[in-house]
């Protein structure tokens, strides 16, 4: 994988919960016995609308998905009617906006919802592990895609009854009344806790107080609930070490193994992992532990700290928070650390970590601030950039780590930081979006500001080979081996939501590629994100002077593409190690680096 230079792109998301008002709950009644025609069959029973709730709204978009969503697109067969059961007139207004013209006579409002998996769009296709599926035997839900609510009732109690068939079995964070039905805080609540139902394993486990469940659908059987959480048992006790406790009472696992590879969607108190299914290896075993690491530390950032952005969700408009840095840079980088400090993760392995995520930014635009990918992460040209916020964005962090153990005498870390203001906050008290750096500095030393100002406002060079020296560890940008190695001569990325050509060498570009084609076959076998991991293997077994051929689509058209595998002097690039002449000071700054304080 890393010989061809391709990635692969595991999305984690963010969401949140806030607190509800006191109010008559809404009730809806989803038919999952009826999946006839892939669409969750919606009844919203509700009593006393008012003119201000005559507008039925879905969803723009979600918490942390950074992206355009406009359920409605898939909303089909929209209805009101009154207590005697006669239609109400209503009409659709917006892309997610349907208009009563009698609302406080409303009783019922039906529809069905067209699931995304399955359903073509032209364009802002919900990424699957924040969608929604409906099969034979099975069903994913995610709130946003199920459920709308009356304009004014953001805040208003959800009760959901969910008809499904009797041997289906249901995984959720939410919890249930006596009559079995679904409770949530408000529609934001709904959202931020997906459900997956279906032919579903289940195990169980406790650590550091916290009940945790794992629930998984397997399509056939491959994957059990207590494989994976056997595999995890290390990681969630070194997140409770990381932590030093863990901030939930209760944690769901959420996993489905079908055909797709689309990565994880975090939310407060769950995580909803898409992923292809596969023997149980170790290497799966161990990249499905890495990313959930990266998920579950989100019960901190965003769920303990987050800014009022994130705590009042905009579903009609989506605002943008400069802090995506903080909800996803930092989070990925206490998934790695976490490990290392809990004895799962050895240096070299972690210092690789930091290698690929070097690939992986100068692959894309290094000059695109962190500051304005959050602020721009809804647009085409934020999207362009956006997978680099778990690379740079961790990269940052770990600067930062190490400028505040430099500036601590190493008695106080990015660790120590990020728990204090876990204390400070928590999931009901948002820090202001416009002063958080200003409060970081005020809790930490003046310098910290220089730093947010060089490498998150703005996007200077990272010091690599200045920091890591702090604890010993050398970095070189290259090293030439004097070895000869195989090369495709490009780089795939992942931009767009599509596979792109990057970095094409110029033989490649005689033979017809061009960078920003799109790459959708490889050897006549098409490229999907389901089959790129079993192509990456085949173009790993490649040989110099070994033929292919490349598929690419460019303004419409397709394009083979011929060419010969290269041989090219091996260079090992971005490279870390731990230094042997070390100083007493780097090293002593090291063994704080490597552990909980």
């Amino acid at each position: 994988m890393k010989k061809v230079n391709l990635f692969i792109l595991f999305f984690s998301l963010t969401s949140t919960v806030l607190l509800a008002q006191s109010a008559a709950p809404l009730f809806y009644e989803i038919n999952l016995n009826d999946r006839a025609d892939d669409q969750f069959k919606v009844t919203l029973r509700v009593n006393g609308l008012k003119p201000e709730n005559a507008v039925y709204q879905f969803a723009a978009t979600a918490p942390g998905t950074y992206q355009i969503m406009d359920v409605g697109r898939y909303v089909r067969g929209f209805k009101a009617f009154d207590k005697q059961g006669k239609e109400l007139k209503s009409q659709q207004v917006s892309t997610n906006q349907w208009k009563i013209d009698q609302p406080a006579q409303v009783r019922e409002i039906r529809y069905s919802v067209a699931e995304t998996w399955d359903t073509p769009v032209k364009e802002h296709k919900p990424y699957n592990m924040c969608g929604t599926s409906i099969e034979k035997d099975h069903a994913l839900i995610n709130g946003q895609g199920v459920f709308g609510y009356p304009t004014g009732m953001q805040a208003t109690p959800i009760e959901v009854k969910i008809n499904y068939p009797a041997e289906w079995s249901v995984g959720t964070a939410l919890d249930k009344n006596a009559k079995g039905h679904f409770l949530a805080r408000n529609y934001d609540h709904i959202v931020d806790s997906p459900i997956l139902l279906g032919r579903l394993t289940k195990a169980e486990t406790t650590v550091a107080g916290a009940q945790i469940d794992v629930f998984t659908y397997s399509k056939t059987d491959k994957i059990t609930s207590t494989q994976l959480l056997n595999d995890m048992q290390a990681m969630l006790t070194a997140a409770g070490q990381f932590l030093k406790k863990l901030p939930v009472k209760r944690y769901t696992f959420l996993y489905h193994f079908e055909d797709q590879d689309w990565g994880a969607w975090e939310h407060s108190y769950s995580s909803e992992y898409v992923m292809e299914e596969a023997d149980f290896t170790p290497a799966l075993a161990q990249k499905v532990t890495s990313i959930a690491a990266h998920e579950f530390f989100h019960v901190v950032t965003p769920l303990n700290i987050h800014s009022e952005i994130i705590e009042q969700f905009n579903f009609v408009t989506p605002t943008p928070s400069e802090h995506l840095w903080l909800y996803e840079g930092v989070t990925e980088w206490a998934s790695d650390a976490m490990q290392l400090r809990g004895g799962i993760m050895d240096t070299d392995t972690y210092l690789g970590e930091l290698t690929e995520k070097i690939q992986i930014d100068k692959s894309l635009d290094t000059t695109y601030s962190l500051s304005k990918l959050g602020l721009t992460c809804y647009t085409n040209e934020g999207q362009r950039q956006y997978f680099n916020i778990y690379n740079r964005g961790a990269l940052v962090a770990g600067l930062l780590d190490i400028r505040l153990l430099e500036l601590s005498g190493g008695k106080r870390g990015l660790r120590e930081v990020i728990n204090e203001l876990a204390t400070t906050y928590g999931p009901n008290k948002a820090f202001p979006e416009k002063d958080f750096f200003a409060i970081f500095v005020q809790k930490t030393y003046p310098e910290i500001a220089d730093f947010f100002a060089r490498y998150v406002r703005d996007a200077q060079p990272l010091p690599f080979q200045e920091y890591y020296g702090k604890v010993g560890i050398r970095y070189f940008p290259a090293i030439a081996t004097g070895e000869k190695t195989p090369s495709l001569g490009l780089q795939i990325g992942f931009i767009d939501s599509k596979l792109k050509i990057v970095n094409v060498e110029e033989p490649l570009v005689k033979a017809g590629l061009r960078e920003g084609d799109e790459w959708i076959g490889f050897n006549q076998q098409p490229v999907t994100m389901s089959s790129v991991q079993a192509i990456a293997g085949q173009m790993k077994q490649l040989k110099p002077g070994d033929t292919y051929e490349l598929t690419v689509r460019r303004d419409g058209q397709e394009h083979v593409v011929k060419s010969t595998m290269l041989e090219i002097d091996e260079v090992q690039r971005y490279v870390f190690r731990p230094d042997p002449n070390a100083t007493t000071q780097q090293l002593r700054l090291r063994e704080a680096w490597a552990k909980n304080l």
